[in-house]
């Protein structure tokens, strides 16, 4: 049997041959029509994707700070579910943004400045609003180290329920924006909207115990 070649010679030689793999790839997906495919799918899917996950988010926010019904292990588990789905709503929200460019559907100026495209007004620009909305509400979520104090906790809670009037916006954008949406899917964000504005509701009616920079 022939000697192997030492693992770092083998490693050397695959080296280039990788580059060369990965263009080859992409030439048969382009070639195919595959990318084309997937574009489309990607014009529904992302921003239902982005829909469904932001939503999650927003529940399991609601979730994770009741402290009637949850111990403490529980919200916890449920801010992690919270980040999570946040993280991946506004992954897909920066595909469906990016997708709905690439397509035509609207520009970039549509997107950047709320009620300025030419057919949908009032529609793609909710959607924008409700962009800027959950970005500035990850923002604040991500550096809430820095809000210290009560004082401080208090305006953290004030910033971080922008995701709420977001949320509605992006429901109507995605509700009546796009493809005409089945009867389950609007009764289920209606259902979903219904629950949170009562468990939000009954938040502020209720005594609020705020300690350190943890505001519920």
């Amino acid at each position: 049997m022939p000697a192997q070649p030492p693992r770092a010679t083998r490693n050397a030689l695959l080296r280039p041959a990788l580059p060369a793999a990965l263009l080859l790839f992409l030439a048969v997906t382009l070639h195919s029509g595959a990318m084309d495919s997937t574009v489309h799918f990607l014009d529904y899917a992302a921003g239902v994707l982005a829909l469904v996950s932001l939503s999650a988010t927003v529940l399991w926010g609601l979730a994770a700070t009741d402290r009637m019904a949850l111990f403490a292990p529980h919200r916890l588990l449920a801010q992690a579910v919270h980040r999570g789905t946040g993280i991946a709503g506004l992954g897909f929200l920066g595909l469906h943004i990016w997708v709905k460019v690439a397509e035509g559907h609207t520009g970039a100026t549509a997107l950047a400045v709320p009620f300025t495209d030419g057919a949908r007004p009032a529609l793609i620009g909710c959607g924008t609003l409700a962009a800027y909305g959950f970005v500035a509400v990850a923002v604040s979520g991500a550096v809430r180290g820095a809000f210290t104090g009560r004082t401080s906790a208090r305006c953290w809670w004030a910033l971080h329920t922008i995701a709420y009037p977001a949320w509605a916006l992006a429901l109507l954008h995605g509700l009546k924006s796009g493809r005409a949406a089945s009867g389950w899917a609007i009764a289920g964000y209606g259902i979903a909207l219904a629950g949170a504005a009562v468990r939000l509701s009954l938040r502020l009616r209720g005594p609020r115990r705020m300690t350190g920079s943890e505001p519920r």
